[in-house]
């Protein structure tokens, strides 16, 4: 089975799909084992590996790169953050092209205007492209498409914007009648109200899509009471880990050795597991000469 097959099948049966961010095959591989049902690989997260700002500046060949190595790690499925699909409609069919083949099982496009600002920064430009603008993008996405269980997702940043619930609503609809698989709501407000008050009025036209990273007091079962088909943890991986290193390399720093974080970090063993090097050695022994 295809992993675009294997998200579909996620997306037909009951219950939440829970996604992970990953900004490189390592996370990736950690949210495999921690019972996520897929991964989601994140501009953000690829961006940031780059130390470079989510604004467009990555390019797709350097996106698409990163999700091909996530997705070669893992056998779960990859949902692939894929901006405002770089670019105009032609840039779409391309891109899709692209993605389905490396495997990725979907894509998630927003409805803003390229380049783009990340969704929470402070200050950040929020422009929104016309609606049918991005309506032509989502069919060149599917017409593109060569698997019917390759998954198109829809973002909608009205609100990210502040152009409130009646915009979203309208945008969410028209994607809808564009032939998007999922709508994704995001927002940049500190509690869930205004992607609650969304849901019960679109009343799951299309399977929707959270990312709760400003409103983490939500739980899975609130998520599922409202009927979510999917929910993404888009960057917890990413701020954990810079938080660890930080603290890590000021220990190291502060006691001249490395003998206080031993106790706290994973040994050397465990990144051996990993990378799979127990197989590497076993395939040696069965294949190598010596």
């Amino acid at each position: 089975m295809s992993k675009s097959a294997k998200l579909r099948e996620l997306f037909e049966r009951p219950g939440i799909i829970r996604i992970a961010g990953a900004h490189n095959a390592l996370a990736a591989k950690l949210a495999e084992r921690g019972g996520f049902e897929g991964v989601w690989a994140g501009s953000l997260g690829i961006s940031a590996s780059y130390v470079l700002p989510d604004a467009s500046i990555v390019s797709m060949s350097q996106y698409l790169e990163a999700a091909r190595q996530i997705d070669e790690a893992i056998s779960i499925p990859v949902v692939s953050d894929c901006d405002t699909g770089y670019g105009n409609a032609n840039n779409v069919i391309y891109m899709v092209r692209m993605f389905e083949t490396a495997g990725i099982a979907a894509v998630s496009m927003e409805d803003k205007k390229f380049p783009k600002d990340n969704s929470l920064l402070e200050g950040g430009r929020q422009q929104l492209a016309p609606i049918e603008e991005f309506q032509g993008k989502i069919r060149a996405a599917k017409d593109t498409q060569k698997s019917e269980d390759f998954v198109v997702i829809a973002r909608v940043e009205a609100l990210i914007a502040g152009w409130g619930q009646d915009e979203a609503l309208k945008r969410a609809y028209a994607y809808v009648d564009a032939g998007a698989d999922a709508i994704l709501i995001h927002s940049k407000k500190n509690t869930p109200d205004e992607v609650v008050e969304f849901i019960k009025h679109f009343k799951n036209r299309r399977p929707v899509v959270l990312v709760p990273t400003t409103y983490p007091i939500i739980t899975i079962k609130e998520l599922e009471e409202l009927e979510v088909k999917m929910v993404i943890y888009a960057n917890q991986t990413l701020r954990a880990a810079v938080g660890a290193m930080e603290d890590t390399l000021e220990e190291i720093r502060r006691s001249g050795c490395t003998l206080p974080i031993e106790d706290q970090i994973v040994p050397v063993k465990y990144i051996f597991e990993l990378q799979g090097t127990l197989e590497m050695k076993e395939k040696e022994g069965k294949y190598l000469v010596s």
